[in-house]
């Protein structure tokens, strides 16, 4: 079923597999778009025909519903489109957050189709109607579930293989027009051979996994807007790639923090740890090439801060293993990184930061005071210097 897009995007997308690429992406946005807005308008105008000649308001409502859908089918094809334009001096990361705006108009058009259903079936409960449907009505709306589900399924492809919020959104909605014209013929079949007039009740059940639909495919594309932690496969394979420099002095990494200005658009900082005592211009260009290997092999733009660990000093070894049991001894998954320690005439400062988790059962301040007051009993007269951080991923 899903041959047409294929075939079209290989004879209309210059190298179409090459997804990654964000000119590709825009082009498989647009050519589904088009394809959207083409399919939606043909249901239109034969629903309508269809619900003039049967008198079903049920068949007509669903009709402006599919125009509703070639609505949405334009705002993802401009979406995809403005997405697309390079960056600019007001938008320097470009604009690829608009197809997430796109996604989430989509979702509010689904939400609203969802009420105005809602309101009519409560209506037809109330006040229900007779329905003379003929062969052509049936056909029409099994054509119409078939065209629907052909959506669906090419939408979700497209929106897996582009990795697209805003083209999964236009799927769900698919899906759930194929849902809402089931019932429809169902009610319409009923009311038809047996005269039991069911429209209104099947409207409603049909109405509230419209909404469903909305609210999930909102909540798909509020994420990326607000901000949220990369897919686990991207920083699994970011940490792949780094350590795979431990032979050449990588020790470590952390405060890894990305911010994605939309897909194809993802700019990532990280600190990698290296012995304080290597060669600086031999680390500097080792993480050069590091940089470089992330933009490359996963389409963003990396930025690396080097941080130098002191392997070899016993103190400091000593002392950073005791405050480590220290930070054990804390309920849930608290770490520590960046440890050093500066002598004084009077006292011993010991420097890290400590990584607490959004939704841990301490405050902040709480857990740098629990942590400064085990340290300050600790044999030796320490005082602790800590920086909170968060885990961004």
């Amino acid at each position: 079923m899903r041959e047409m897009i294929t075939l079209l995007s290989r004879l209309l997308i210059r190298d179409f597999k090459n997804t990654s690429d964000p000119a590709v992406r825009q082009a498989y946005g647009m050519l589904c778009g088009g394809a959207g807005i083409a399919l939606n308008a043909c249901l239109f105008l034969l629903k309508f025909i269809a619900g003039q000649v049967s008198g079903s308001i049920a068949i007509t409502a669903d009709a402006f519903n599919n125009l509703s859908d070639a609505g949405s089918s334009a705002i993802t094809l401009v979406g995809f489109k403005m997405a697309g334009q390079k960056p600019d001096s007001a938008h320097p990361f470009g604009h690829g957050r608009i197809e997430y705006i796109s996604g989430l108009l989509v979702s509010v058009i689904i939400l609203l189709m969802g009420a105005e259903l809602l309101k009519s079936s409560a209506g037809k409960v109330l006040h229900p109607e007779a329905v003379d449907a003929s062969p052509l009505v049936f056909a029409i709306l099994i054509i119409s579930i078939c065209v629907k589900m052909y959506m669906y399924l090419y939408n979700r492809s497209v929106s897996r293989k582009i990795d697209s919020a805003a083209m999964m959104a236009t799927a769900r909605d698919s899906i759930s027009d194929s849902v809402s014209t089931l019932a429809v013929l169902f009610s319409t079949a009923l009311a038809y051979f047996m005269e039991i007039r069911i429209d209104g009740w099947c409207g409603i059940l049909v109405a509230l996994f419209v909404v469903w639909t909305g609210v999930s495919a909102m909540r798909d594309t509020v994420g990326p807007l607000l901000g949220q932690p990369p897919e686990p496969e991207f920083v699994e394979k970011m940490e792949e790639i780094i350590m795979e420099y431990k032979p050449q002095g990588v020790l470590g990494i952390h405060d890894l923090v990305v911010h994605n200005y939309g897909p194809g658009r993802v700019m990532l900082s990280v600190h990698v740890e290296v012995p304080a005592a290597g060669d600086i211009l031999a680390l500097h260009d080792m993480i050069d090439v590091i940089e470089h290997r992330l933009a490359h092999e996963l389409n963003c733009s990396a930025v690396i801060h080097m941080d130098p660990v002191c392997e070899d000093d016993e103190l400091t070894n000593r002392i950073k293993k005791e405050v480590a049991q220290i930070i054990r001894g804390l309920e849930g998954d608290v770490r520590f990184h960046d440890f050093r320690i500066v002598q004084g005439p009077t006292h011993t400062n010991l420097i890290f930061d400590v990584v607490v988790p959004f939704e841990y059962s301490m405050t902040d301040d709480e857990v740098v005071s629990c942590l400064q007051k085990e340290i300050s009993r600790m044999e030796g007269n320490y005082f602790a210097v800590i920086d909170v951080d968060k885990a961004y991923t």
